[in-house]
């Protein structure tokens, strides 16, 4: 069926367009659409008309364009969060409503590297656990975790049950975090962590690097995050200055 006109332009139309026919399921996650001949004929526009829509709907993330294989509709991410909010992966996916588990990989304490000793301020002899998690939702693995915590913050015999490391230190160590240092970044295919969280080799990744201070700023949380780019998006709110 092609599409009304309007007073709008007409790629803005077809964007809406296919838009709703993904929305009712016309177009399925993950599915091939159309040639962009078949579908200019079916929508009743031009193919620069089309590739005009598709370009600003590849922007958008509605869909991926793979040169000589075609055009596919991409998962709906079922987390959202804001940038600038500081919650932990736990309270991202209880905010979905679904259940949150952890798979846990590995634990050890080491002594710092030279990196370390410029984030939490602490001298080569100090020693920092390092823990390796997958976070999962309604079972489904979601997010691979490292995370650095000086020795001196962290518990004796932590038993690793399925909560926020924010919560086991307000819980245990009695330092609140108030707030993180964050840098985001895209990755493709990671070699480890990709199999890990069960993704396909298309699937990209957003990699979350947080310095974690508590209320008295000091620094006693690092971790980075990989979040499967098709379940996870997240937005800032930018002010004019």
């Amino acid at each position: 069926m092609t599409i009304k006109s309007d007073s709008r332009h007409l790629y803005l139309q077809v964007i809406d367009r296919l838009k709703k026919d993904i929305e009712a399921g016309i177009y399925q996650e993950k599915e091939k659409l159309p040639s962009e001949f078949e579908l200019a004929k079916k929508l009743g526009v031009s193919r620069a008309t089309l590739r005009e829509a598709l370009r600003i709907l590849e922007e958008e993330n509605v869909i991926t364009r793979r040169h000589g294989v075609g055009t596919f509709v991409n998962s709906k991410p079922l987390f959202t969060s804001g940038i600038e909010q500081l919650i932990s992966v736990t309270d991202m996916i209880v905010q979905a409503g679904m259940e949150p588990g952890t798979i846990f990989l590995s634990s050890a304490t080491q002594n710092a590297t030279e990196e370390d000793v410029r984030r939490f301020s602490c001298s080569l002899e100090d020693e920092v656990v390092v823990i390796e998690r997958v976070r999962t939702a309604n079972g489904e693995p979601v997010v691979y975790c490292l995370d650095k915590i000086p020795k001196k913050y962290f518990p004796d015999n932590y038993d690793y049950k399925d909560e926020s490391l924010f919560t086991m230190l307000d819980r245990m160590g009695n330092r609140r975090i108030s707030h993180a240092v964050a840098q985001i970044e895209p990755f493709g295919y990671h070699e480890k962590v990709s199999p890990i969280l069960q993704c396909d080799p298309e699937t990209a990744l957003l990699v979350l690097k947080q310095l974690h201070f508590d209320e008295l700023d000091e620094p006693i949380l690092y971790s980075v995050n990989y979040f499967k780019a098709d379940k996870f998006r997240f937005h800032v709110l930018r002010k004019r200055v």
